[in-house]
């Protein structure tokens, strides 16, 4: 019996009987190493900071809207101290004024001065006195003028303190709130031009009306004051502190008023010489 036959070669291995179908993969070149002056130098570098970039589905969630924040209290609710802005003493260009009334005459209806003070612009105290009124005492008016008998005993005469006063406020600019009162009981008066007064001040007035000082003293200082017995100290230092905070406006609004005062007064002074048909610049020739 014959052998059977040699099975048939493929025809790449008879093409290339020497090359091994399972080849090795060639090894990967060695990295060079690197210079140690390179190495020193990359650890000094900053690293580059890590991106939070990626696919959308791995993305963290944005960061949520901040909640909104409760509105802060308003300003009205703080409450503030009546202190002097400065340690100077010395008389100031303006001057506040307050007075504390007793009762005299029948059934102490009739008013007259038991205490007067000044602050300066700072609000420094530079004049208070007890007074001692001419006429005598029927009612100390304490639940609001804090005055009592025994403040009389180191009270000065009423006509020393009146020309203390009027030395002081000679030549300033007298700031306080309803001033006619206080200038009526001193039995003094001012200049209209240098009066400050914080109860007919236009723009602190409500629908046209006076309003009281513990009120603005409230809304612009936010202070509170006459809570109980008055202080004239704190009262003076109130109103010169609202002079001082609406000073730059006030004054331009006085300034104002003044020029169409005189320009007014000019032009009627100049009318009533046309209508009586009378040229100052004619001689008059009388008859």
């Amino acid at each position: 019996m014959a052998p059977p036959p040699p099975p048939a070669a493929t025809p790449a291995a008879s093409a290339n009987p020497s090359r091994n179908p399972k080849r090795k993969p060639k090894p990967k070149p060695k990295a060079a190493a690197l210079n140690p002056n390179w190495a020193q130098l990359q650890s000094k570098l900053p690293r580059p900071a890590a991106t939070l970039l990626g696919k959308r589905k791995n993305r963290p969630d944005p960061s949520p809207a901040p909640a909104p924040t409760e509105p802060s209290p308003p300003a009205e609710a703080v409450e503030v101290k009546l202190e002097p802005t400065s340690d100077d003493t010395s008389l100031t260009k303006a001057v506040a004024v307050d007075c504390e009334m007793v009762g005299v005459g029948v059934g102490g209806s009739k008013s007259a001065l038991g205490r007067v003070t000044l602050v300066n612009s700072w609000g420094n105290v530079v004049y208070d006195e007890y007074v001692r009124p001419v006429e005598w005492i029927v009612d100390y008016r304490t639940h609001i003028s804090g005055i009592r008998p025994k403040h009389m005993n180191k009270a000065k005469d009423f006509w020393v303190v009146q020309k203390d006063v009027a030395e002081l406020i000679k030549g300033r600019i007298l700031v306080g709130h309803a001033l006619h009162h206080d200038l009526k009981v001193l039995l003094l008066s001012h200049p209209k031009k240098d009066i400050r007064d914080t109860s007919e001040y236009e723009a602190f007035r409500r629908e046209g009306r006076t309003r009281s000082l513990k009120d603005l003293t409230a809304e612009v200082l936010y202070a509170k004051i006459q809570q109980k017995e008055h202080c004239p100290i704190e009262d003076a230092r109130a109103a010169m502190f609202i002079y001082n905070k609406h000073k730059k406006a006030w004054e331009k609004n006085m300034k104002e008023q003044f020029r169409f005062k005189k320009k007014f007064k000019k032009q009627g002074k100049k009318k009533s010489g046309e209508g009586n048909g009378n040229d100052p610049n004619v001689p008059t020739i009388l008859l």
